[in-house]
């Protein structure tokens, strides 16, 4: 399916994003929701197999990085719902990745528009979860500001290579690095300096009165977020299923290119 891109406004800046027809007329779209430090690049793959919409996110990508925006969980979820109503679709399937869970809060109020939902080594909404090395430096004042400072592409190939089984592909990089400004470099600090470790677990307080059909999907060699947390998740939510992926590290469709068909699978079934 061809993907085009889109671009529209909300509250004044520009909001970027990519879509493609679904296979079959009528289906309910699926929403793909990216994390750091990357930008709706990741889902090209998932969109020509199953159509729906990727969004940058406010801060990341081709979008509007003004100061005023709220980075926080609260604001991407602020930002799911009105991103929804520019593009008038009412009803979704929604797959998050890393800091995509933030979608979560707002599927967790409001269960009725989530037909489906894909969990892939997301930031746990979940008790017990402790920030990896590089995001204590990031939510550290002055020392996040010092290591975004000294980060140049062969610096965040070098970061992003413990999320990857295998070597990183140069591309995944050059498309991180081409939005990796100092709009990103201050959504990505203030995004992780609105977390503390309570916040993320209250905000998946309300996690088990999600019951549609989920698929969690974890890399086995997720260096930042335990395998665990996938496990958590699926208990969490009733009627999901999870696959822990060997030899596939934090981005695991990019190890194990076979996933993207799966997810796609799990999404077109009735």
């Amino acid at each position: 399916m061809e993907v085009t891109d889109h671009t529209g406004e909300l509250d004044g800046q520009p909001v970027f994003w990519r879509s493609a027809p679904t296979p079959q007329p009528g289906e309910t779209p699926t929403l793909y929701v990216h994390g750091v430090p990357t930008s709706s690049d990741d889902w090209l793959p998932f969109l020509t197999l199953t159509g729906g919409l990727a969004p940058d996110l406010l801060g990341f990508g081709r979008s509007g990085k003004g100061g005023q925006n709220d980075y926080s969980i609260e604001g991407i979820a602020s930002f799911v719902e009105r991103f929804l109503d520019l593009v008038g679709v009412p009803r979704v399937k929604l797959v998050v990745h890393d800091w995509g869970s933030a979608a979560l809060a707002w599927a967790i109020r409001n269960p009725e528009r989530v037909e489906k939902l894909v969990i892939v080594d997301a930031v746990p909404l979940l008790p017990g979860y402790r920030w990896h090395r590089v995001a204590r430096l990031w939510r550290a004042p002055g020392i996040g500001e010092l290591a975004m400072g000294l980060t140049f592409k062969l610096t965040l190939r070098r970061a992003l290579r413990d999320g990857f089984a295998g070597p990183v592909p140069s591309a995944f990089t050059s498309a991180a690095w081409r939005h990796f400004d100092q709009g990103t470099q201050r959504a990505i600090l203030r995004l992780y300096r609105s977390a503390p470790e309570s916040r993320l677990a209250e905000a998946g307080r309300d996690l088990s009165s999600l019951t549609m059909p989920t698929l969690v999907v974890w890399g086995a060699l997720d260096p930042y977020i335990p395998p665990r947390f996938g496990d958590d998740y699926a208990a969490r939510i009733s009627g999901s299923r999870v696959e822990h992926v060997t030899n596939a590290g934090h981005w695991p469709w990019v190890d194990r290119a076979e996933l993207i068909t799966r997810i796609a699978t799990f999404l077109g079934d009735n």
